[in-house]
């Protein structure tokens, strides 16, 4: 096999993307609703609030809170009955959401990874981090 041009890779990556996005969208979720609901499901229960999502994410509150508030709606997510005094709100799946979580496009994808050699994932990982590191970096490119 010829070596793959950055072009092509980028091509390929993106492809990828837009496989696992068409799949979240047969449930009628968006990508952030995705990343919210696996959040909450394997986050610290301390930790399972929107301000904490937004902080594991990179991103704004607002945006956040308005996926939470969607996935609220949807009855995917509710306000866990014990609060902490003077805290943000504790948020859980409701039994819809974990049912959801089962049909979960990213689960063939884990599926197909676990298939992959130790030495393939770890140069898989190491290559993502990479990527998503510098992409995560102010872009030095002018218009």
């Amino acid at each position: 096999m010829t070596t793959p041009s950055a072009t092509a890779l980028a091509d390929l990556l993106e492809l990828l993307a837009r496989m696992l996005h068409a799949r979240g969208y047969q449930h009628e979720m968006f990508p952030a609703q995705w990343v919210a609901l696996r959040y909450f499901s394997r986050a610290r229960r301390d930790l399972c609030t929107a301000s904490e999502l937004a902080r594991f994410q990179g991103m704004a509150n607002g945006p956040v809170s308005r996926t939470v508030r969607t996935l609220l709606h949807k009855g995917l997510l509710t306000k866990a009955k014990d609060q902490p005094r003077g805290k943000a709100e504790i948020l859980e799946l409701t039994t819809s959401g974990r049912a959801l979580l089962r049909l979960d496009p990213c689960r063939e994808l884990e599926s197909i990874l676990s298939s992959l050699g130790d030495d393939a994932r770890v140069l898989l990982a190491d290559t993502l981090e990479t990527l998503i590191h510098r992409l995560a970096l102010p872009s030095t490119k002018t218009a």
